[in-house]
C-alpha cells in the first residue's frame, strides 16, 4: 500500500461469503463484495467460510493468516460498488489519457493539488469532477480551448480509431 493513500482501514469484519464490512479513518463504513478476486489460487484456503470469517486488519492491510488485500484496492472496490467515484477510476482516466497531475489539473480546470488529493483518496471525488473527466475524454479539447459542442458519432469514432 502506498504511504500516500489517505483513508486508513480501522476495522474489518466478514458479513457473508466474500463480503466485508470496512470502517475507515474518514468515518465511512463501506461494504464490499470481493468475490471477483476469490477465485485466485492464493485465496483457496480463504474460500472456506470458517476461514473467511477470521478476517482482521493490522491497520496496514486486510488479512487472513498469510494472505492479504491492500486497503487501497478494497476502498476503491467499495466506493465503486456504492456507485461512487474511486481514486482508481481517476488514476485509470489519467493513465488512459496520458495525463500527469499537472495535465489533469489543466484539463479539469482545478489545481494540481486537488488532483493529487483525489488521486490518493485524501478527498472524495465529486460527481461533477468525474463527469468532467468523461466529457473531456469524449471531446479531447486542446488544453487551451473549451469545446462548444459534443462530437458526432463519426467524429468520435474517427478521433478514437
Amino acid at each position: 500500500m502506498s504511504e500516500f493513500f489517505s483513508p486508513k482501514i480501522q476495522s474489518v469484519s466478514a458479513l457473508a461469503p466474500y463480503r466485508l464490512r470496512t470502517r475507515w479513518s474518514t468515518g465511512e463504513v463501506l461494504e464490499v463484495d470481493i468475490a471477483h478476486v476469490m477465485d485466485k489460487p492464493a485465496f483457496a484456503e480463504i474460500r472456506k467460510p470458517d476461514v473467511f470469517a477470521k478476517v482482521r486488519t493490522d491497520g496496514l492491510s486486510i488479512e487472513w493468516f498469510d494472505t492479504e488485500l491492500g486497503p487501497d484496492n478494497v476502498y476503491a472496490w467499495a466506493k465503486e460498488q456504492a456507485d461512487e467515484v474511486s481514486h482508481e477510476m481517476l488514476g485509470a482516466w489519467m493513465l488512459r489519457n496520458k495525463l500527469s497531475l499537472s495535465g489533469a489539473a489543466e484539463a479539469l480546470g482545478i489545481s494540481r493539488r486537488m488532483v493529487s488529493y483525489y488521486r490518493t483518496a485524501s478527498k472524495a471525488i465529486p460527481r461533477a469532477i468525474w463527469l468532467a473527466c468523461l466529457g473531456w475524454e469524449v471531446t479531447r479539447p486542446s488544453l487551451k480551448t473549451l469545446p462548444h459542442r459534443l462530437p458526432s458519432a463519426k467524429d468520435y469514432a474517427r478521433a478514437h480509431a
